[in-house]
């Protein structure tokens, strides 16, 4: 478990304890256009079976959260990234991939890959590139 101290106030912790799930599913179901409609049952289970990783303001209240879904050994998907938007531009997201690039960097892990809309400044800043050969990557999607 980590826990570390950033500029403003704001800590960054991997305690599956403190994470307010009941927020991460409003963030994710009602804004996060991934996730809309996520039912809590869905978010709950996904919770449990990641490593999660939040940003907490000064009063404690949770602004950000990330999940890591991860064989420890050779993959990992960096996933459910998202800020409060009362907390976007202060470098938080940038803050959390750059702490899941870092607390993975032991296992060395031959890939670790997100997917993103709008956001591949941040995530550059963290080291992520985009995917050299993209033709090779296929998907099976339930959802059509």
């Amino acid at each position: 478990m980590i826990t570390s101290g950033g500029s403003d106030g704001y800590e960054l912790s991997t305690d599956p304890d403190r994470l307010d799930v009941e927020q991460v599913h409003r963030w994710l179901s009602t804004d996060a256009f991934w996730a809309l409609g996520r039912t809590r049952e869905t978010v709950e289970e996904s919770v449990r079976g990641s490593l999660n990783f939040a940003i907490y303001d000064a009063s404690g209240d949770q602004v950000a959260y990330a999940r890591v879904v991860t064989d420890r050994a050779t993959f990992t998907w960096l996933c459910d990234v998202y800020v409060a938007p009362a907390h976007r531009g202060k470098g938080l997201g940038t803050w959390l991939a750059t702490t899941v690039r870092d607390h993975l960097a032991p296992y060395r892990l031959k890939r670790v890959l997100l997917s993103t809309l709008d956001a591949h400044e941040v995530y550059a800043k963290a080291g992520f590139s985009p995917v050299p050969n993209p033709e090779n990557f296929m998907i099976l999607n339930a959802e059509g």
